[in-house]
């Protein structure tokens, strides 16, 4: 993740990627050119890294010049098209590639073909790397077109939010959901996960999204996710991992401007942890962390022994069931640690103490996320 003044940055596109759309630009355009030497002409300033990649690639004899326009304020590109900087030489008679770093709305393309109408070229050929269509309201051809990307802002290889991000070999795209904190909250039974949780929603203003309270939910409400998660149950058979996921994305699609969430038994596999960053990276955000409650075992024991004389639940009256649960719960976890830890998002906290204790301590990890 990137952040550039006040706004947060997703990776897009690779240098590699870009590198390769170059080159094959290049040879296109080489090849339809044939022997002629043309005249390629950069649109200042997002394209100067495009123009001298570009050109140094190219195999034939050519002429660089530039042009500067401008039309962009903040993350918006703007009606208004200022030359800065007009053409220098003569071009009566001569092939002029235009070399553009995006294309989107065509406004600044539109004063192109303005500037260049009484040169006298032989022919203008355009040419963009990167190129919105959904944003594109003009009807210029574009002869050449390297990589066609999604209507949102981008940053990198030249291209800038408020003078930040040209120098960037990669291309980054803007967060359409802007920071927030989103968490894996995890412990053993009698942890106090529960407790804990209303504790943190309450003091970060984030949504708590308990697995067994949406599943519950929705059979309860008969959905079309409730009941053919049902149907599965009513088998003995386990719940497919995507039907899971789709009910949590109904969960927070509910909660758009939510601050972020809180994950209370799920994920519980390396698949479903996939599953899940898949589905919040396709809401612009990620998960943060993984908070892993630690409490002795024999704490956890006496502790839900203690529970189940009030509880009601018989499987927190029974001690062999409950060191059962709670191996069942290290082995499952061992898993998931592995996979955030591989993230450097793993966070083990201690989970013994009184309950402002243990929110303080959740509290120091999730303020330096």
């Amino acid at each position: 993740m990137l952040k550039l003044h006040d706004l947060y940055f997703k990776p897009f596109i690779s240098e590699q990627e870009i590198h390769a759309a170059v080159e094959k630009m290049v040879q296109e355009i080489a090849t339809d050119l044939d022997d002629e030497m043309p005249v390629f002409v950069g649109i200042l300033n997002g394209s100067f890294m495009f123009v001298s990649d570009f050109v140094k690639k190219y195999p034939k004899p050519c002429e660089v010049t530039f042009i500067k326009l401008a039309s962009y304020e903040g993350v918006k590109s703007t009606e208004d098209i200022q030359r800065l900087i007009g053409l220098t030489q003569d071009l009566t008679g001569r092939t002029v590639v235009i070399l553009e770093d995006i294309i989107d709305s065509g406004k600044t393309l539109e004063e192109v073909h303005r500037i260049f109408k009484n040169e006298n070229v032989k022919e203008l050929i355009i040419a963009t790397l990167f190129y919105k269509p959904e944003a594109y309201d003009k009807d210029f051809k574009l002869h050449y077109v390297g990589i066609e990307i999604p209507n949102k802002f981008i940053v990198g290889y030249g291209l800038d939010y408020d003078g930040l991000g040209r120098d960037l070999p990669d291309v980054y795209q803007l967060k359409t959901t802007q920071h927030m904190t989103n968490l894996v909250l995890f412990g053993p039974p009698g942890a106090g996960k529960g407790t804990q949780a209303n504790f943190l929603k309450e003091k970060y203003d984030l949504v708590h999204i308990s697995t067994g309270d949406v599943f519950r939910f929705n059979i309860k409400n008969e959905t079309a996710l409730g009941m053919l998660a049902k149907s599965y149950m009513d088998k003995g058979e386990l719940v497919p991992d995507q039907v899971t996921i789709d009910m949590l994305n109904k969960e927070v699609e509910k909660n758009t401007d939510a601050k972020g969430f809180i994950f209370d038994g799920f994920p519980r596999t390396n698949a479903q942890a996939k599953a899940l960053d898949e589905l919040m990276d396709s809401k612009d955000s990620q998960i943060n962390a993984m908070v892993a409650l630690e409490v002795d075992d024999e704490v956890l024991v006496n502790r839900l022994l203690e529970r189940g004389k009030t509880s009601g639940r018989p499987d927190d009256a029974d001690e062999s069931i409950i060191r059962n649960r709670i191996k069942e719960y290290y082995a499952k976890t061992a898993i998931l640690k592995d996979y955030y830890a591989a993230q450097n998002k793993y966070y083990g906290v201690n989970g013994v103490g009184s309950i402002e204790e243990i929110t303080e301590r959740l509290s120091q990890v999730i303020d330096k996320l």
